[in-house]
């Protein structure tokens, strides 16, 4: 099964994104648009692995500081666009340590530099320049969630384990 780490994004925040998304539909931005329901800030990606109950046992020894998470910035990574989040040194002191006891557990996750961020469209394009106008949006992280990636209809569905 295909699984992550990740933090959830309130209601509310969620429905901030979904106006931020709407305007750039509106520029004529096209692309593979994340669905509100599946909005979120990836800290792990583990990938296809079997014993989500071992990566459970490792997330109930890290301890998570509640923080707040506020959208900063915008960025790309190729044709991906996606938020940013205000530095946050509680977030990153989290998933360094998240990281480590994933290592430790022999749990295996792709160990890139971790750049917090929202994906918010995939294979982003535009025949016109365009602006995004990210929300003023900012919520308490209080709890991070093991996800499982399904697969609908050549969609993907996240659901919480």
């Amino acid at each position: 099964m295909r699984l992550f780490v990740a933090i959830l994004l309130s209601p509310e925040m969620q429905k901030e994104f979904v106006g931020c998304l709407h305007d750039l539909k509106n520029q004529g931005v096209e692309g593979n648009y994340v669905p509100a329901q599946n909005l979120h800030m990836t800290l792990a990606f583990i990938g296809e692995y079997d014993e989500p109950a071992k990566v459970k046992k490792v997330l109930e020894t890290v301890p998570l500081p509640p923080f707040r998470l506020a959208i900063a910035e915008k960025g790309n990574f190729g044709t991906t666009l996606w938020a940013g989040v205000k530095g946050n040194q509680k977030l990153k002191t989290y998933v360094k340590e998240l990281r480590n006891a994933l290592k430790e557990a022999g749990i295996p996750f792709n160990d890139d530099k971790f750049v917090p961020h929202i994906t918010l469209i995939r294979k982003a394009s535009a025949k016109k320049p365009y602006r995004v106008h990210l929300p003023k949006a900012e919520m308490t992280v209080q709890k991070v969630s093991l996800m499982k990636t399904e697969f609908k209809n050549g969609k993907a569905v996240y659901r919480e384990l």
